[in-house]
């Protein structure tokens, strides 16, 4: 039973929506090619036809978009390559073994290409195995029908997946490092990772990285599970209000060393917040020390405070919070109850929670 169970079936169980939605692609995507066709043959265009490998491109870009298989490059480069090197082995080999060596040339070909795509190696077969058209058409072959039809299909495709919610053509590396790679990792790393377990066809260097920063994600949500914000938010909060001269804000943070100073309405709905950093900009800015003669503008903090809009609820995990204090430089996180409020998180509060988390690892 154990030898069995290796030969049950591999991929998870399909949802019947996903299921639907690429056939119904492959559906269109076919049909807009063979209707192509049909006008191409009003026309006089005898040399455009559907092949059968198609079926198998449809299989690719519809199924499964994200695979760098089903890339445009791959799809069309591909099977336009494997027609030209199945096409030049039917001229000098002799059958059987034009069939052999067409496929074996044409995979090494694609390969070198970086245009690895299986329905290619098809393309070679029946181009070996049937090669009158072929050969009739000369170079013209790889073009048209094969170049001409998968293009076609591979555009249908891009419509189609983003009319569905895929992303078709996948995504590519941008030209700027992201700012938090996930787990600390470049795109160069990444893709080192994918080389060394030979993943290199299965999965581009940025879906790698989208799912290693949602397990990342995940993982500091479950190390944290049942911890809120509220939980470990700190209270009793020193506020000011948006009408607050600057002097004054600066006196609460030398007085009582603090870092940060929510801005509140009487009934506690939050407004903003100042850091010190931000007082310290309108003193540069001004240039000149935070005194105001009489004849001096009266500046409030509403003038220099940050907006609300990074508050968070109380009742958040914090392991959510990771990656906003850690990545992406937050210096303090307001918590918020119907926009009143509450507390606030630090990188403090974080670490807090950590070596508490640490202590009780160690004594078990």
């Amino acid at each position: 039973m154990r030898a069995w169970h290796h030969l049950y079936p591999a991929l998870p169980a399909f949802h019947g929506i996903e299921a639907l939605r690429a056939g119904l692609g492959a559906l269109l995507g076919i049909g807009l090619c063979a209707l192509g066709v049909a006008v191409a043959a009003r026309l006089g265009l005898s040399s455009l036809y559907l092949v059968a490998p198609l079926g198998a491109t449809a299989v690719l870009v519809f199924c499964v978009p994200n695979s760098p298989l089903a890339q445009p490059w791959s799809a069309v480069v591909g099977n336009m390559a494997a027609a030209l090197v199945a096409l030049a082995t039917v001229r000098v080999v002799p059958a059987p073994w034009s069939a052999a060596l067409a496929v074996g040339a044409a995979i090494s070909v694609m390969m070198l290409l970086r245009a690895l795509h299986p329905p290619g190696g098809a393309v070679a077969l029946l181009t070996a195995l049937e090669p009158g058209p072929a050969l009739e058409a000369g170079p013209l072959f790889a073009l048209m029908p094969v170049g001409l039809a998968t293009a076609a299909l591979v555009l249908a495709a891009v419509l189609y997946n983003r009319a569905t919610g895929r992303v078709y053509p996948f995504r590519q590396p941008e030209t700027t490092e992201d700012p938090a790679p996930p787990l600390g990792l470049t795109e160069a790393q990444l893709g080192a990772l994918l080389d060394r377990f030979n993943q290199s066809t299965n999965l581009g260097v940025v879906d790698l990285g989208r799912m290693l920063a949602a397990a990342q994600a995940e993982a500091a949500r479950h190390r944290f599970d049942g911890t809120s914000c509220a939980d470990i938010m700190t209270t009793g909060l020193i506020t000011v209000r948006p009408d607050t001269p600057l002097p004054e804000a600066a006196r609460l943070f030398r007085r009582h060393a603090i870092k940060s100073l929510p801005v509140v309405e009487e009934d506690m709905t939050l407004r903003g917040i100042v850091l010190q950093a931000d007082l310290l900009d309108a003193v540069a800015a001004q240039g000149r020390p935070l005194v105001f003669g009489p004849r001096s503008p009266r500046r409030n903090v509403s003038q220099v405070m940050r907006p609300a809009a990074r508050a968070v609820p109380q009742d958040m995990p914090v392991g959510a919070l990771l990656h906003r204090l850690a990545a992406q430089g937050s210096e303090v996180i307001p918590v918020v109850h119907n926009e009143r409020l509450v507390g606030i998180l630090t990188r403090s509060d974080i670490i807090r929670l950590l070596l508490h988390g640490a202590g009780d690892r160690a004594a078990a």
